[in-house]
């Protein structure tokens, strides 16, 4: 997540942060942990954070970004998919490369990043879940990690899915090992990977209520014993192959 960062001076002025205003503004959020009944005891109730998400970004992207930007979108033209209707944006922040793509072409741009010769990423290290309760009708991100040995880069896929529906294609059938980090991205945010071969929690116990890494999990008030957390005998253990 990108945050700008505010404070108030004396006077009450808020001191501008050094990234500036740029970007997607999804929320406002006070004080150091964001307590909002009195509750902060920090030392720092003043202080005022800009949620923000990076914004698109113009070409020229600048080194082997626009080569690998100029290459993906061709190779989706040859399949009679139009690049615009697939990636949603181009984000450029922090040296880092990140295609926003929509999840019902998730799989087939990813397949295509794999097996084009000029792309090559043949590696997808893990999908890291992300939860922006104020992105409204995308509060829910996946954010894949794709790696190419044969020619030394690394980008991100990023996809979104709302609250209300939290489903994006699995990428197990293109990158088999996301096996397990799609079932941890499932358990501690509930998203939903459709075509996945066995989606089951893998750090909670499986009668687990609710996803404790999203933003609106309550905190406290839960029992340390596990509910329900045994393990049975070796011969008895759920099999996943």
């Amino acid at each position: 997540m990108s945050e700008s960062h505010n404070h108030e001076d004396h006077d009450g002025n808020n001191v501008p942060a050094p990234r500036g205003e740029g970007g997607e503004v999804i929320g406002v959020r006070r004080g150091m942990f964001g307590a909002d009944n009195g509750g902060d005891t920090s030392g720092y109730g003043g202080l005022v954070r800009t949620v923000a998400l990076p914004g698109a970004a113009s070409r020229p992207y600048g080194g082997w970004f626009d080569e690998v930007a100029d290459e993906l979108e061709g190779a989706l033209e040859e399949q009679d998919l139009l690049p615009a209707n697939a990636i949603e944006k181009t984000v450029v922040d922090r040296g880092e490369l990140t295609f926003h793509i929509a999840r019902e072409h998730l799989v087939q741009v990813a397949r295509t990043l794999r097996d084009d010769p000029a792309l090559r990423f043949e590696l997808c290290t893990g999908v890291s879940g992300v939860h922006y309760p104020g992105d409204k009708g995308r509060e829910l991100h996946a954010v894949h990690h794709l790696r190419s040995i044969t020619h030394g880069r690394l980008i991100r896929l990023e996809v979104s899915a709302p609250d209300s529906d939290p489903h994006v294609p699995s990428l197990v059938p293109v990158y088999p090992t996301n096996d397990w980090h799609e079932r941890e991205t499932y358990d501690f945010f509930g998203l939903v990977f459709d075509g996945h071969p066995a989606l089951t929690r893998i750090m909670m116990p499986d009668d687990w209520q609710g996803f404790p890494q999203r933003k609106d999990y309550p905190l406290g008030g839960i029992a340390v014993e596990y509910k329900g957390a045994q393990i049975p005998a070796p011969d008895q253990r759920r099999s996943y192959s």
